[in-house]
């Protein structure tokens, strides 16, 4: 294992490369996050900001791991080689998974949108997602809410509490396996390696499922949206098909070595045989490609900033509530304002 405890100076450079990698898309995802908040940060927590709040997470988990993992093989933490390391290891990749859910509540939500609603040639397949996903926070309690306590105003659809609670089932499990291992510190039958490949393997099974339900309907959506005559229509299937096909290809050899290999419980470094060169390139498949570059590409993806929400709407409301003896022309205004924004938020509505 090289000098001392710690690891091979070729495995050395490939954890601080990595932890690298994932410190750069921590910090362009929060940044970006940021701008994002500071354009809207009236309407709460969007969907673009929840994914860049996951995956900035979820690399900054990565960071991290990498680094405790390089301290602690060389100074012979013994928690670390148990929940600690553990924990450190699944953590990340559970928002990564909770994230890419996510984006998969969203597709169905368009795949399975009923067939009765409105829709024009142009934009109705992107719209009736809209008009799901932002019309029923509008009303202007609703926004002032959304000022005093933006968390009580988010607005989450039925799929999107399946995401969140097969996440909170997870974490649950995760954390019963960290039990499991802590326990098996002590003098007892109980293999704490073991218990954490079987984790593993579990949630390499979940990620392979993932991927296949991302491509299936990543497909299917294409296909609807082939329909679409538009630029934009065009351009969000371009995106779709992108995500799609990085998942697969991210996902699979990923999963495969959790399957297959001890790549995912490094950690526990004293009970391994580690080789230099093997080990590396898997390490860089599993994270790097398993995890890094997904998340480096829904970041491209969402990379277009949504634009400026002006802080009016209480003025305009109040406004309308006084002049109450023309209703006529304020039926009309409020048509108006419904449809110039509804256009607004078209141009920059999309299925990630």
């Amino acid at each position: 294992m090289g000098e001392g405890s710690c690891f091979p100076g070729l495995l050395v450079g490939v954890n601080v490369g990595l932890a690298f990698v994932d410190g750069i898309i921590a910090s362009l995802a929060f940044s970006q996050l940021i701008r994002i908040h500071l354009r809207n940060s009236q309407l709460g927590w969007t969907r673009q900001k929840v994914f860049h709040l996951l995956i900035g997470s979820s690399n900054v988990g990565y960071l991290l791991y990498f680094v405790l993992t390089l301290v602690a093989t060389c100074n012979g933490w013994l928690c670390w080689s148990y929940s600690c390391g553990f924990i450190a290891m699944a953590f990340p990749r559970l928002l990564l998974f909770a994230a890419f859910l996510l984006l998969l509540s969203f597709w169905v939500d368009l795949c399975h949108q009923p067939d009765d609603e409105e829709e024009d040639e142009e934009h109705g397949f992107l719209e009736a997602l809209l008009k799901r996903s932002l019309s029923k926070p509008g009303s202007p309690n609703t926004d002032t809410r959304r000022i005093c306590v933006p968390f009580h105003s988010i607005h989450v659809g039925s799929r999107q509490k399946i995401v969140i609670l097969a996440t909170v089932l997870v974490f649950i499990l995760m954390m019963t396996f960290a039990v499991v291992i802590w326990i098996g510190m002590g003098e007892n039958p109980i293999d704490s390696s073991m218990v954490a490949r079987v984790y593993v393997s579990l949630f390499s099974i979940a990620i392979l499922l993932l991927g296949g339900a991302l491509a299936c309907y990543g497909l299917i959506l294409c296909l609807k949206m082939r329909t679409v005559r538009s630029e934009r229509a065009t351009s969000e299937m371009w995106k779709i098909a992108g995500l799609a096909v990085v998942s697969v290809l991210c996902f699979t050899p990923s999963a495969f070595i959790g399957l297959l290999t001890e790549i995912p419980v490094l950690y526990h470094w004293h009970r391994l045989e580690i080789n230099g060169v093997s080990t590396s390139f898997l390490l860089i498949l599993y994270y790097f490609v398993g995890s890094s570059v997904p998340s480096a590409f829904v970041l491209w993806e969402m990379r277009d900033l949504p634009p400026f929400v002006v802080a009016n709407r209480q003025d305009e409301s109040r406004t309308i509530t006084f002049i109450r003896d023309s209703s006529a022309a304020v039926n009309h205004h409020q048509r108006w304002t419904t449809a110039t924004s509804a256009q607004n938020q078209i141009s920059s509505v999309s299925p990630i």
